[in-house]
C-alpha cells in the first residue's frame, strides 16, 4: 500500500542504484529509532531539541506559543472544567460498569489515573495530546506531502492555537482522547508505505479504542477498513486489523452483557435518534404505529423548545413510560419509533440533518442549543460549584477523586487573559468550511489514484461533522474532533504532487478549448 504525496528526492552519489521511488519513506522519527534501537548512540536531550528548533523554528515557535496558553489555562482554572457529562465519567472510574448511556473508555482513562487523585493530571495530558496532534499534522505535512515549514505549520494553527480547542482540553471529557486516538491511527496510516502486523494491530487497537471512547469512533474503524481495501492492502493485514479493533469491542460488550443482559454497548442510540426526529414527528403521517409507541406523540403547540428535551427535559414524551430512561425496552421502542418516523418523512428528516450540518459552517458561534450548555465551552469569568442537580453521590464521587477540592476556580489575571483570548482566536465555521473544500480539491485532483492520501482524513472529518446532525443534535464540542483530520487533508491537497496535478488539468481543459 502506497500513500506517499511527497515530491521524489534525488539520491545521495552513494554509488548504488537509487530504490524505487514507491519503496522509499521519509526517516523514523528520533523517539521511534530509540524505540527500535535503544543502545544506538544518540546526542544528548538538549542537543537534540536544539537542532529541532533550528530546523523548524516556525513550527517551534508556534508550539512554545501553544504550550504556553495550554499552562496558562492550567494555572487560570484550577483543577479543571467540567461539562454535564463528567460526572457519569467519574462516577464509572471510581465505581467501574458499563455505562448504559455511553461506552467507558475516557472513564477507563480516568480510573488509571485515579491513585493520583488529580483533575489537573487528566487536564494536563489531555493538553498533552493537543499538542501531540500539532506534531503529528506538521510532520505528515512536512515528511509526507513535502510542503515548508511556513505551510506546514499553517496546517496545525487551527488545533495548536484554537482557544475553544484548548478550553475543550480543559474539559473532564472524551472529546480530546477521542480525537487524539483517530488523529495517531490516521498519521501511523498514512506516514507508513508498507503495512506490517505491528503496525494493524496498532491501527485496529487505536479504532477500536476511539469506538469504546465514543460511540461515533466506529466511523474510525470503517474509514481505516475502507481506506486499506481501496489500496489494496495486504488482505492478512486488513485481517489483522480487524482483529485486533474487535478484540476489546467483543470483550466490553461481554462485559455489558453480564451487567445488563444485552451483547451491546449503549442502551441511548435509539433514544438519541429520538431527539432527532422530536420536533418534527408528525404521527398522523405514521401508518400502523404500534400501541407501545403512542405516548411519544406529541402535538406540536406542547413541544419543548429543543431537540435535546426530547431527551433531558422532565417533560418528555419519554417520561411517560415506567423504569428507566436508558433501558433496554425504552431504548428500543424509542428507535424503532424514530425509524418509522424517518420512513414517512424523509424530506422533514434530511431538511433538520441539513439545517444542522450547516450550522457548522456559519461565521458567527450562536448560542445553541442553550445558554447553559454552551457557556460550559466558554472560558467563564465565574465559576461553580457542582452542579445543584448532581448533588449527591456522584458529586461525592468527584470530591472522592480529587480527594480535595473539586470545584473549579479562576484565577486572575491568568483566567482573564484566557477570556480575551477566546474572543479573539477561534476557528469559525466559514473557516471550516474553507479548509474541508481545499481538502475536497486535492481529492478531485487525485481523483485517479482514489483520492490520494487526503481521502481517508477528509472522509472521517466529514463524517464526524454529519453524524450528531443525522442521529441526534448539532453541538459545538462536535465540530473540533474533525478539524485536525480536515487539516490533514488541506495539507496533502497543497503538496506539490497535488498542485502539479492540478495545473495539468487545467492545461488539458484550456487546450480542449482552444480553437
Amino acid at each position: 500500500m502506497t500513500s506517499t504525496e511527497a515530491p521524489p528526492v534525488e539520491p545521495e552519489s552513494t554509488g548504488r542504484p537509487a530504490a524505487p521511488r514507491s519503496t522509499r519513506r521519509p526517516a523514523a522519527p528520533a523517539w521511534w529509532t530509540a524505540i527500535l534501537d535503544p543502545a544506538a548512540p544518540r546526542p544528548p536531550v538538549k542537543e537534540r531539541l536544539a537542532a529541532l528548533v533550528r530546523r523548524h523554528p516556525v513550527f517551534a515557535a508556534v508550539l512554545a506559543v501553544a504550550a504556553l496558553i495550554r499552562i496558562i489555562a492550567m494555572i487560570g482554572y484550577q483543577p479543571a472544567l467540567f461539562f454535564n457529562d463528567s460526572y457519569d465519567y467519574i462516577e464509572v472510574a471510581m465505581r467501574p460498569y458499563p455505562h448504559p448511556l455511553r461506552p467507558d473508555g475516557y472513564a477507563l482513562m480516568l480510573l488509571i489515573l485515579r491513585p493520583f487523585h488529580s483533575f489537573a493530571l487528566v487536564t494536563g495530558l489531555q493538553h498533552l495530546m493537543g499538542l501531540a496532534m500539532g506534531v503529528m499534522i506538521y510532520a505528515l505535512a512536512r515528511r509526507r506531502f513535502g510542503l515548508p515549514g511556513w505551510g506546514a505549520t499553517l496546517a496545525t494553527l487551527p488545533v495548536l492555537l484554537d482557544a475553544y480547542q484548548i478550553q475543550l482540553e480543559h474539559l473532564i471529557l472524551s472529546d480530546t482522547l477521542f480525537t487524539f486516538l483517530a488523529v495517531t491511527a490516521v498519521w501511523l496510516l498514512l506516514w507508513h508505505d508498507r503495512l506490517t502486523w505491528r503496525l494493524a494491530a496498532a491501527l485496529g487497537l487505536l479504532a477500536g479504542f476511539s469506538w469504546l471512547t465514543r460511540s461515533v469512533g466506529l466511523l474510525v474503524l470503517l474509514g481505516l477498513l475502507t481506506f486499506m481495501i481501496m489500496r489494496r492492502a495486504d488482505r492478512r493485514m486488513i485481517m489483522v486489523m480487524l482483529a485486533a479493533a474487535l478484540l476489546p469491542i467483543v470483550a466490553y460488550m461481554g462485559w455489558y452483557k453480564i451487567d445488563h443482559g444485552k451483547f451491546a454497548m449503549t442502551e441511548s442510540n435509539g433514544i438519541f435518534l429520538y431527539a432527532r426526529v422530536y420536533k418534527f414527528a408528525d404521527c398522523h403521517r405514521i401508518k400502523d404505529l404500534p400501541v407501545e409507541e403512542m405516548p411519544l406523540c406529541t402535538e406540536l403547540v406542547n413541544r419543548l423548545p429543543n431537540s435535546q428535551d426530547g431527551i433531558w427535559n422532565a417533560g418528555s414524551p419519554l417520561a411517560r413510560y415506567t423504569g428507566k430512561k436508558f433501558s433496554p425496552e425504552t431504548n428500543a421502542t424509542a428507535n424503532d419509533f424514530s425509524k418509522r418516523v424517518i420512513m414517512a418523512q424523509p424530506g422533514d428528516y434530511a431538511r433538520v440533518v441539513a439545517k444542522d450540518f450547516l450550522r457548522v459552517f456559519a461565521w458567527e458561534r450562536t448560542v445553541f442549543p442553550d445558554r447553559a450548555t454552551y457557556q460550559q465551552y466558554e472560558f467563564g469569568s465565574k465559576t461553580s460549584d457542582l452542579p445543584k442537580w448532581m448533588h449527591g453521590p456522584t458529586a461525592d464521587k468527584a470530591v472522592h477523586y480529587e480527594d480535595g477540592r473539586v470545584s473549579p476556580r479562576a484565577v486572575e489575571p491568568f483566567a482573564g487573559f484566557l477570556r480575551v483570548y477566546q474572543n479573539v482566536f477561534y476557528l469559525r465555521g466559514t473557516m471550516v468550511a474553507m479548509i474541508l473544500l481545499v481538502g475536497l480539491a486535492g481529492i478531485g485532483a487525485m481523483w485517479r489514484r482514489l483520492g490520494g492520501a487526503g481521502l481517508l482524513p477528509w472522509a472521517l472529518a466529514t463524517g464526524l461533522l454529519l453524524a450528531p446532525a443525522a442521529t441526534a443534535e448539532f453541538d459545538y464540542r462536535y465540530v473540533l474532533p474533525a478539524v485536525p483530520l480536515a487539516c490533514i487533508a488541506a495539507a496533502a491537497a497543497c503538496s506539490p504532487n497535488t498542485r502539479g496535478r492540478l495545473r495539468a488539468l487545467r492545461r488539458s481543459r484550456s487546450a480542449e478549448r482552444a480553437p
